[in-house]
């Protein structure tokens, strides 16, 4: 049981690394980052297409990772 929970959140912890890179910027590099980049954190813009699919993913992934990191850290 230990070893399976160790497995699922190391390959959880990978693919958050890799849906994370795989998605597009939405800044402008650090000059956006600096001067607008709140604009598009808290704007209406929702993501479509392919960066819809990776930032469901992403969220799926994460909250995987939380809750096996949970039940390793209280079971064991």
């Amino acid at each position: 049981m230990h070893a399976a929970l160790i497995t699922v959140l190391v390959i959880a912890a990978i693919g958050i690394i890799l849906f994370v890179l795989l998605q597009s910027s939405k800044s402008d590099g650090l000059s956006g980052a600096i001067t607008g980049g709140a604009e598009q954190l808290f704007g209406k813009q929702k993501a479509r297409g392919m960066d819809a699919v990776l930032n469901r993913i992403t969220v799926v992934l994460v909250v995987i990772f939380f809750v096996d990191a949970f039940l390793l850290g209280y079971f064991f």
